[in-house]
């Protein structure tokens, strides 16, 4: 992988100012002071919230100061219906040369490909790929087959509506799954066709640790998706069998955070 120095079309034309929700939460009182602080990001279609419910509080209690931010378009973000992944970017970029020291990034989903293209501009202290969708005809396959009627608008320029047995395990209760699925917001017709092409991020400046975490029971993104994604980062994905696309708000959702948090531990 390589980093691209000049972005013409950044400078050029730099993405509009938008307003950006960020959720904080403060580990206890006389926590580890030293440790990074931790910014979430969540993929398409979900807000800040999707973290706020379990682990932004979760790893704040394991020492680490929180964020949970949503992307333009998202949550208590500004409106933008014409955005693209740039724009998803430059609002990650910002928010994280904002905090108070250098961060480490989580992504989930195509936040993931955006945690990864934003490391190719902010030198994160590491970075958390959780089951990260990085575009491609495969995943667009993958989707029609698990759920056709939710997604064959998307290639259309329509709305792609992700179903609860698409995002969880049957070990979640169906009435939160179904509750959690339906806060699902739309996402830029621009941003879903982008993300018919497979995207390769440029190499993360000053090479951090990179973590791939993931399910091979993902019912959107397949295990060899993980494998590869993971080899591009020098690494193997850490598994979660059993679980769903969305790690964070599934029925076992402690057992990813813990291990992510058990891992910056270790790379310090």
């Amino acid at each position: 992988m390589t980093t691209r120095v000049m972005r013409s079309d950044e400078w050029s034309k730099p993405p509009r100012p938008v307003h950006r929700e960020v959720i904080e939460a403060e580990p206890p009182a006389g926590g580890a002071n030293d440790r990074p602080p931790v910014l979430f990001v969540p993929g398409l279609g979900h807000g800040a919230w999707a973290f706020a419910e379990h682990w932004l509080e979760h790893i704040s209690q394991r020492g680490f100061r929180g964020y949970s931010m949503s992307l333009r378009g998202h949550g208590g973000s500004g409106p933008a219906p014409d955005a693209r992944l740039r724009d998803y970017v430059h609002d990650v970029t910002q928010v994280a040369a904002g905090l108070p020291r250098q961060a480490v990034l989580v992504g989930h989903g195509a936040g993931a490909l955006v945690v990864a293209m934003a490391m190719a501009r902010y030198p994160v202290k590491a970075g958390v790929l959780v089951a990260p969708v990085f575009g491609g005809l495969g995943t667009a396959f993958g989707l029609l087959g698990s759920n056709p009627g939710g997604t064959l608008p998307g290639l259309f320029g329509g709305r792609v509506t992700l179903s609860r047995d698409q995002l969880f395990s049957k070990a979640l209760a169906a009435g939160a799954g179904q509750a959690y699925a339906q806060r699902l917001q739309r996402v830029p017709g621009a941003v879903q066709r982008q993300l018919l092409t497979r995207h390769e991020p440029e190499a993360p400046v000053g090479n951090p640790p990179v973590l791939v975490v993931g399910s091979p029971d993902d019912r959107i993104v397949a295990a060899d998706t993980l494998t590869w994604v993971a080899r591009r980062y020098g690494g193997s994905p850490l598994l979660f069998p059993g679980m769903g696309h969305d790690l964070m708000l599934d029925a076992r959702w402690q057992e990813p955070i813990d291990a992510i948090a058990d891992w910056l531990e270790k790379v310090g």
